[in-house]
């Protein structure tokens, strides 16, 4: 489908390249005007970061991306008191400086975060869209421009971590997985700059490894791991050289598995 340009997108905006694979530019548009949390979930490196990207520089809207970890807790988020100048003064975290002034913020694997974040989101995944500061005694009523997009991975991060239904249930949901072998194509030729021809090995074999998924390997190899691999050899590198150091190494550290690998990338990509 052809997705309009906000109104404050002007010619000079830099819009990230993302290629729709069914109706999710769609909806997105339609939670952000319906004042809906959205979660995007699906496989490491599938998109959902460039999606983000893609559709607030589309709606014209400001963007606040949160990469979350294992010590990410709900204060750095919401904010903190921090000595300045001899005095103790509030300071916004970035959670809090989108519901005072609108955009999108963006938590990035959510699940990595610890469980204090959860709670911060929910008051503003229902009906009040509100964000209690304790520290400061505020309550702040999220404006129409503000929406909140979480994502996470349900493959290997179910097994360590979950993302509990209570939560869940207070988004809407779009599931991301990678896209047809000839979407795929384009778009790491788009993003590398290598020709297609020699682009169709790489996700051939992307698609071989994938299959093991599971087995030998926690996850598949990812469009960025392809792209980072085009553009090594776009660059003038082996290919066996790059398809090693962007598609077999960033997978596993088990020698006998890199062996593995190493033997089904020859036979792929010769």
């Amino acid at each position: 489908m052809t997705f309009p340009l906000s109104p404050n997108v002007t010619s000079q905006t830099l819009v990230p390249h993302y290629i729709a694979a069914g109706n999710e530019c769609e909806l997105f548009e339609v939670a952000w005007t319906r004042k809906l949390p959205l979660l995007l979930k699906g496989p490491t490196g599938c998109g959902k970061t460039r999606f983000v990207s893609h559709m607030a520089a589309r709606l014209g809207l400001p963007l606040s991306t949160v990469s979350c970890h294992d010590d990410l807790a709900a204060a750095d988020l919401t904010g903190r008191y921090l000595l300045k100048g001899g005095d103790t003064v509030w300071i916004d975290g970035p959670l809090t400086r989108a519901v005072r002034n609108g955009g999108i913020c963006y938590l990035d694997e959510i699940v990595e975060a610890r469980k204090d974040v959860a709670v911060v989101l929910h008051p503003l995944t229902d009906d009040r869209r509100i964000l209690p500061l304790e520290r400061t005694g505020e309550t702040l009523q999220a404006p129409p421009e503000f929406m909140l997009v979480v994502s996470y991975n349900p493959g290997y991060q179910s097994i360590l971590k979950a993302l509990k239904p209570s939560t869940k249930q207070r988004f809407i949901a779009i599931e991301f997985d990678f896209l047809p072998k000839d979407q795929e194509i384009a778009i790491v030729a788009a993003e590398s700059g290598l020709e297609p021809r020699h682009v169709a090995p790489l996700v051939n074999l992307a698609h071989r490894l994938r299959a093991m998924k599971g087995h030998d390997l926690e996850e598949g190899v990812s469009t960025r791991l392809m792209v980072y691999c085009a553009t090594l050899i776009g660059s003038g590198l082996n290919p066996q050289d790059a398809i090693a150091a962007a598609m077999i190494e960033p997978l596993t550290d088990d020698p006998d598995v890199r062996q593995a690998l190493c033997e089904v990338a020859k036979a792929v990509y010769p």
